[in-house]
């Protein structure tokens, strides 16, 4: 839902999946049948999939098309600018897809063997301005959640931890700075401005030159 809500094209939407290498056919197989279910078989031919926003754009997801292998979808229609829900498997880290947001229909899958390397092949990307994490382990949850950096997210969903004004949205690092929403966007937006007032008297008389004498006296002290 999360990858396929107005094509692809949101900023939250999941831009790969990482998937335990034993998992990889049972979840392409889960998410082709989701596929099906949502937009039939001919899903260019549904009324309901949206088109992608402009020609530009366009082109350049059909060039991400060619970034592996097309286990589902792939379809295009120039005329509408439409691209069917795709799922991509025997992706490198270093394809082009992976190298840009996605903002599409385009859904690359790679898998990991342990967490470890789950954990360490995001940290060597851009902080994310989301990620999901789909777990009923909380010592998973907990650790992810500890040594991962990314603007926001949910747990066993997607998408909707944007939807509250109770909780900010935004990013981190490359992804962005500070959060909005709700009585945050107040905070976000508005300057704390700092001013320290002082009683005329006593001064200090430490802090006037010479100073000489005064910091011998205080480096003793210290």
């Amino acid at each position: 839902w999360g990858k396929l809500l107005n094509a692809g094209q949101t900023c939250v939407a999941p831009d790969y999946v990482l998937v335990h290498h034993s998992r990889e056919q049972v979840l392409v197989e889960a998410l082709i049948g989701e596929i099906r279910a949502r937009y039939t078989s001919a899903p260019l031919m549904n009324e309901e999939w949206p088109h992608i926003i402009n020609r530009k754009h366009f082109d350049r997801l059909v060039r991400l098309l060619g970034s592996g292998a097309i286990s589902h979808g792939g379809q295009i229609d120039p005329n509408t600018l439409r691209i069917s829900p795709t799922i991509l498997t025997d992706v490198d880290w270093d394809s082009p897809v992976m190298q840009e947001e996605v903002f599409g229909p385009i859904l690359p899958v790679l898998t990991y063997r342990s967490l470890d390397e789950a954990i360490a092949r995001i940290q060597a990307r851009p902080k994310p301005l989301a990620l999901y994490l789909f777990t009923r382990d909380a010592a998973t949850e907990k650790r992810v959640l500890g040594e991962v950096s990314f603007g926001g997210g949910c747990i066993n969903d997607t998408v909707l931890h944007l939807a509250t004004s109770h909780m900010p949205f935004g990013g981190v690092g490359e992804s962005g700075m500070g959060g909005y929403h709700g009585k945050y966007s107040f905070d976000t937006f508005s300057h704390q401005k700092s001013v320290l007032k002082r009683l005329a008297r006593p001064d200090v008389a430490l802090r006037y030159a010479p100073y000489g004498q005064k910091l011998r006296q205080l480096k003793r002290l210290m």
